[in-house]
């Protein structure tokens, strides 16, 4: 596809951290345009396997054209967090290399016009990763109850006028629908003190929107608790996330597979079972100053790293 453009965050660091070899399966859950798949398969000839992940027709048709060389690979249309329920009828017990999460939205999503990512093109609001589903950015910004929109844009945008931007979204859907990305924006920046900085006023509303059309850190929590389960001891873990409240979810439950003990501080005796992970890197890992220049958006990407070790 042409038209397709994505760029692949940390591609050798988060490669590098699965240590690929030869004879395993492993699963990239998010494959977009296919970067990490394509590095990963070049690592693991000519017996390992992959197995990848995406709800994007476009990124699907892309990654296909991109790697179709490669005979060890299996795409699957549907969501990482089916991945327990697809390896089953692949007949794949057990990850035995590492997986692979790649959060959040891609480039192609942001910037193409139509997918109503982006509040710097006008067009229907949209934000669906999966355009097979049928709710949508608009459904939230038409029909969730004042309260809920300041939820979601505290909570997921860490926006500090929240309050103000639902109170003035529920007055004037009453009138006339809030049906495109400008109708949206021009809102924001309407009801909101103007504030010198680079950000966009809208930047943390949409993000938040996108986050709940997609649930995208329920997916997150529920699916890295499932990846355990999949994991054959020595297989690697590896994730990349975008902001803080997707760093957080990874951060802290790697942290609590990886402690020896979660017992009360009056518990005498520790009943608790042997941690399923290692720490390969305390601190997460960030891009690189040649990266950040060549893509400004990965200052914000953070890798973090553990093996199962039980």
């Amino acid at each position: 596809m042409e038209d397709f453009k994505h760029y692949t965050v940390m591609k050798n660091e988060a490669v590098d951290a699965l240590n690929c070899k030869n004879g395993l399966v492993y699963v990239d859950c998010t494959l977009g345009g296919g970067g990490h798949s394509e590095l990963i398969l070049k690592r693991i000839q000519p017996d390992g396997r992959l197995i990848a992940f995406d709800v994007d027709e476009d990124a699907i048709r892309a990654s296909k054209e991109r790697l179709k060389d490669y005979k060890n690979l299996t795409i699957v249309k549907d969501s990482y967090t089916n991945i327990k329920n697809v390896l089953h009828e692949l007949g794949i017990q057990k990850i035995t290399g590492g997986v692979l999460f790649d959060l959040g939205a891609s480039y192609h999503q942001l910037t193409k016009g139509e997918r109503g990512f982006s509040f710097s093109k006008d067009a229907p609001l949209d934000m669906r990763f999966n355009q097979d589903a049928e709710f949508s950015a608009y459904d939230v910004v038409n029909t969730y109850p004042e309260q809920e929109l300041v939820h979601i844009f505290s909570e997921y945008g860490e926006e500090r006028f929240s309050k103000r931007i639902a109170k003035k979204i529920v007055e004037v859907r009453k009138s006339q629908k809030i049906a495109t990305t400008k109708d949206l924006a021009d809102l924001i920046v309407n009801c909101t003190p103007h504030i010198k900085t680079s950000i966009h006023p809208a930047t943390r509303v949409f993000q938040a929107i996108r986050i709940e059309v997609n649930h995208e850190l329920t997916n997150v929590k529920n699916t890295l608790n499932d990846v355990l389960d999949l994991l054959e001891i020595g297989a690697i873990i590896s994730v990349i996330s975008f902001h803080s409240l997707e760093d957080r979810i990874v951060k802290h439950l790697f942290k609590y597979h990886s402690e020896k003990c979660h017992c009360a501080k009056n518990q005498m005796i520790c009943t608790c079972p042997p941690p399923k992970l290692e720490l390969i890197n305390k601190k997460p890992l960030t891009a690189s100053e040649q990266e950040i220049r060549e893509n400004p958006p990965s200052r914000s990407a953070k890798l973090r790293i553990a093996r199962c070790i039980n």
